[in-house]
């Protein structure tokens, strides 16, 4: 699994989308470990995305709003 980069974490772009797939993802009354199943990305890494730890690419970004349901706009709108 990757470690949070020490360049991008707590980046405030980052911890702000990060808050918004935990708000999309808790409104939708799903857990970490749901989404990161669907969307086949390990939970440990999806938690830290969530948190800002992590510099995510675009791609890891369409898999997350394809398992929220949401498009990739959405994740950008909170």
């Amino acid at each position: 699994m990757a470690k949070p980069s020490p360049t991008h974490a707590g980046n405030p772009v980052l911890v702000k989308l990060g808050g918004s797939i935990k708000a999309i993802r808790e409104a939708k009354g799903l857990s970490q470990e749901s989404v990161a199943l669907v969307s086949g990305i390990d939970r440990s890494y999806f938690g830290g995305v969530e948190r800002g730890e992590y510099n995510v690419a675009v791609i890891n970004l369409e898999k997350i709003a394809v398992a929220l349901g949401v498009s990739l706009k959405d994740l950008f709108k909170k």
